[in-house]
């Protein structure tokens, strides 16, 4: 398992400066985010906002704002080592700060709590200033789809 393990995460970490046009995800593929930290239980991507991101006011739509957090912190489970794959089963998001077409966010999964069953996560993206653009919190369930060695 620890080789599995350790593939997972040098997967991730092979992947930090580097844009996510790879990502299985193609919702990944969309935000197209790149990966600044990759540790178990955590992963850290900028992402640059694009006007097809953005809600009529000009600012980083709500939709694309938890699917940044969403995505990233679904990413960041396969970091965890499970057998199975995991999906969110809640996901609530404050917001809290605009964040404006070409302004380059940071958003930052993270692990609370992994239990056998259930995964507890939060998610935060910041601006470049430090303000805090949003925070969510995530509860994701195993499945059971099994995930590839």
């Amino acid at each position: 398992m620890n080789d599995i393990k350790n593939k997972r995460l040098d997967f991730f970490r092979s992947m930090i400066g580097q844009d996510m046009s790879g990502s299985i995800s193609a919702f990944g593929r969309w935000l197209n985010g790149t990966i600044r930290v990759a540790e178990e239980g955590k992963l850290v991507a900028d992402y640059v906002v694009r006007d097809d991101m953005t809600n009529p006011a000009g600012v980083l739509h709500g939709g694309v704002t938890s699917g940044i957090l969403d995505d990233l912190i679904g990413a960041m489970v396969f970091t965890l080592n499970r057998e199975f794959a995991y999906t969110s089963v809640n996901l609530t998001v404050d917001f809290l700060h605009a964040a404006r077409q070409g302004d380059t966010v940071t958003a930052t999964a993270e692990v609370v709590r992994a239990g056998r069953n259930i995964i507890h996560c939060i998610g935060t993206i910041t601006a470049t200033d430090g303000k805090i653009i949003a925070k969510a919190a995530t509860n994701l369930i195993q499945t059971s789809v099994k995930l590839p060695v």
